[in-house]
């Protein structure tokens, strides 16, 4: 199948806002922890902006943190959501290629599933330039364990239907000579949930939002073979985790 263009992916989460903020899941606490030791920095009190900051998921982790923490989005939907469930947290249009900020006025720019909508030859020197020296730039991204069987046969049916690489973002970020220099880690975590959430988290990916009845027809097929498997009607998503974290040199 033709696949939608990026430009287009990244334009449909609006549409899904609610089912969103509902079923996507949340990040370990271990993911917090092993920011504030490669940074050296304390979340507490930290400046923080969360780009492509969506419904506010990562957002309200930070918050809860105790960060004093600023969401930017790019759409709509997304940005009412994340008022309706943060109301208490400052949200303001714009993206990562071009961020509202003042120059060196961050100790932490956070990207959780988002980086990759991003132009990263201008969102990398954007990164450099809101945050003061010190300050850490953190990119992670929830990917579906494919170590797991039941995972990586889901994600075989999905690459048969829709074609390489639509699921697992890409992480790779240019090489750079302002200041920033990352480092790699992965976390593992799972949760349990019923089948239906798991269907219900798998529609709100771009891919499903813009493939029109061939995204609605797979899903029903797959809560089918699902129930097969796991006759508790419960599954449990493992996930790894892929977190880059670039501390910037002093000037």
């Amino acid at each position: 199948m033709t696949r939608p263009s990026s430009e287009i992916r990244a334009r449909s989460f609006s549409q899904a806002a609610g089912r969103y903020g509902t079923y996507r899941p949340p990040y370990p606490a271990a993911l917090f922890d092993t920011l504030e030791k490669v940074s050296g920095r304390s979340l507490r009190e930290a400046r923080i902006a969360d780009v492509g900051a969506g419904t506010g998921i990562a957002t309200a982790q930070l918050r809860d943190r105790g960060a004093r923490v600023l969401g930017i989005e790019p759409g709509e939907g997304m940005a009412l959501e994340f008022r309706r469930r943060l109301p208490g947290v400052p949200v303001v249009r714009g993206d990562g290629n071009r961020l509202p900020l003042r120059a060196g006025s961050l100790d932490f720019l956070t990207y959780a599933q988002s980086f990759h909508w991003t132009d990263p030859a201008r969102s990398v020197p954007e990164a450099a330039r809101v945050l003061c020296p010190g300050g850490a730039l953190a990119l992670f991204w929830n990917e579906p364990d494919v170590s797991v069987p039941w995972i990586a046969e889901q994600n075989d049916r999905l690459t048969a239907r829709f074609g390489e690489g639509w699921y697992i973002a890409d992480h790779s970020v240019p090489g750079t000579d302002l200041g920033l220099g990352f480092t790699d880690h992965t976390l593992t975590w799972s949760r349990r949930i019923p089948i239906g959430t798991h269907l219900a988290k798998l529609s709100t990916h771009s891919l499903f939002l813009t493939v029109g009845p061939e995204g609605e027809e797979f899903l029903a097929a797959e809560r089918a073979v699902l129930a097969a498997r796991f006759p508790s009607g419960e599954v449990e998503e493992q996930y790894s985790v892929v977190l880059r974290i670039a501390v910037r040199r002093p000037d």
